[in-house]
């Protein structure tokens, strides 16, 4: 096999386990609320990305998308976009790996280095407008 081959299929098995690790999200100051699968698909009842769902709907109580919520307000220490938030969600896998703080406070220690991290906080606010479009975006 040649180096080629082996560095491609490392690369495939690599991109296999990363779409296959569910992650999720969980607020408060204690980070035990959950608010909702961070990559799940669109139809999942717990996915952030399903409008009908408690974590994807705008109004939803616990929903990021929630801009009057606490976890969507740009002003809510418990929201991922406020860039003051002291307790922002925390982005744990399904066996609780810890993977860094949701939060566009950019002084919070543990900040996620997540490349959906990123995007999502670059981008939250176009993203609040067309939800499932963005779904499609970045999952499709």
């Amino acid at each position: 096999m040649t180096t080629t081959k082996i560095f491609t299929f490392l690369s495939l098995l690599v991109c296999c386990i990363f779409q296959a690790q569910t992650l999720h999200l969980y607020g408060g100051s204690n980070q035990d609320q959950y608010l909702g699968c961070l990559n799940c698909d669109t139809f999942d009842k717990n996915s952030i990305w399903n409008p009908y769902s408690d974590y994807g709907n705008m109004l939803g109580s616990k929903s990021i998308w929630n801009g009057n919520g606490n976890y969507g307000s740009s002003y809510s220490t418990y929201s991922p976009w406020s860039s003051y938030a002291s307790y922002p969600p925390a982005i744990v896998d399904q066996d609780g790996h810890f993977f860094g703080y949701l939060t566009l406070n950019s002084y919070k220690s543990e900040r996620s280095e997540l490349e959906l991290a990123q995007i999502l906080c670059k981008y939250h606010d176009t993203i609040k407008k067309d939800i499932s479009g963005w779904y499609d975006k970045l999952f499709r």
